[in-house]
């Protein structure tokens, strides 16, 4: 037997490793939770989320990519920096996809709240949902475990045992995450009848989904309404998770549904990681600002800060967790960005 034919025939079926682009992704989202945690409990959402939108902007163009912002800050006439369809990077790379949330849970970051973060997303060009006119989604989170057992239009309580039972657990050792709205009010009794405990949070449905997948949170499962843009983002990092989401568009208001509607967008479409961002080259990082039981916040020192981050990419299923020192004396001598 030729064994060097097999070992040549096995090794031209393996890749070369590539660019990880979320460790260069991570350096934009540090930026934006260092410049950001400076206003912690200030009060001032406004000027977080801007110290936030300047940092990540000047970070992303010393990138080398063709970036074009899909998920962003709003249209260009309400936000000056990293607005939707906004042209970032050093454009000599390769073409992507952005998606931004400079600060998720901005009202978390002015009360001393936990769990605000800075969020960045990247896929190919031409393969990120645009969300249009859409604001509202409703959404189901799980992990990898629970991912092929959920079911969108099924009840709560059938949801739940399913869940329960695909990781092993009884119901009511199930933790869910649900945003603290009014519009939550029916789905709440709904998950308490069922024995389930539930996590509150004021904000914060990025975070809330990456909890679902992340095997380190308490959080099994993410349900409830929050905003398409931030399910976008989430898609990012559940592709390389490899949990599942599945959404449907929800407006809260006629105003938005008839906007919908006259885009051309089927509201009764289900949609998925997949569908929300195609293809499998998909990159993800998030930085902690406020802290708290997820990723802890920005601590700073004299002489620096110390920041905690996640970063996903899809293609390899691989997710890392990074803390990073940060030198002020070093640091100063060569960014543009004043941290300190």
């Amino acid at each position: 037997m030729n064994h060097s034919y097999f070992l040549e025939s096995d090794m031209s079926l393996m890749e070369a490793p590539e660019r990880n682009l979320a460790f260069d992704l991570v350096r934009v989202t540090e930026a934006a939770a260092l410049a950001s945690a400076r206003w912690l409990g200030r009060g001032d959402k406004n000027a977080g989320d801007g110290a936030a939108v300047d940092a990540m902007r000047l970070s992303f163009n010393s990138l080398p990519i063709a970036g074009k912002v899909v998920i962003g800050e709003g249209e260009k006439d309400e936000a000056p920096m990293l607005y939707n369809g906004e042209i970032i990077g050093m454009g000599n790379g390769p073409s992507l996809d952005i998606a931004v949330d400079p600060v998720e849970g901005t009202n978390l970051l002015a009360y001393g709240r936990p769990n605000a973060i800075a969020v960045v997303g990247a896929a190919p060009g031409g393969s990120m949902y645009n969300p249009g006119p859409s604001f509202y989604m409703q959404k189901l989170v799980v992990g990898q475990a629970a991912r092929d057992v959920i079911d969108l239009d099924a009840p709560v309580h059938v949801n739940l045992r399913l869940i329960a039972k695909a990781l092993g657990k009884d119901t009511n050792d199930l933790v869910v995450f649900v945003l603290d709205k009014p519009r939550h009010q029916k789905l709440i009794q709904e998950i308490r009848a069922v024995g389930a405990r539930i996590q509150l949070h004021t904000d914060g449905d990025v975070a809330g989904a990456l909890m679902a997948v992340d095997q380190r949170s308490e959080v099994d499962v993410m349900m409830g309404t929050g905003g398409t843009p931030e399910g976008v983002l989430a898609a990012c990092a559940i592709k390389g998770a490899g949990g599942a989401m599945l959404a449907r568009l929800d407006p809260q208001s006629e105003a938005e549904k008839a906007a919908i509607q006259e885009a051309g967008i089927d509201l009764a479409q289900i949609l998925d990681a997949d569908t929300l961002v195609q293809g499998d080259d998909v990159f993800f990082a998030a930085t902690g600002i406020s802290g708290g039981t997820f990723l802890r916040g920005v601590q700073f020192s004299g002489q620096g800060a110390v920041t905690h981050s996640m970063i996903i990419r899809s293609k390899t299923g691989t997710m890392r967790y990074i803390e990073s020192h940060h030198n002020w004396n070093k640091l100063m001598q060569i960014s543009s960005i004043k941290y300190d």
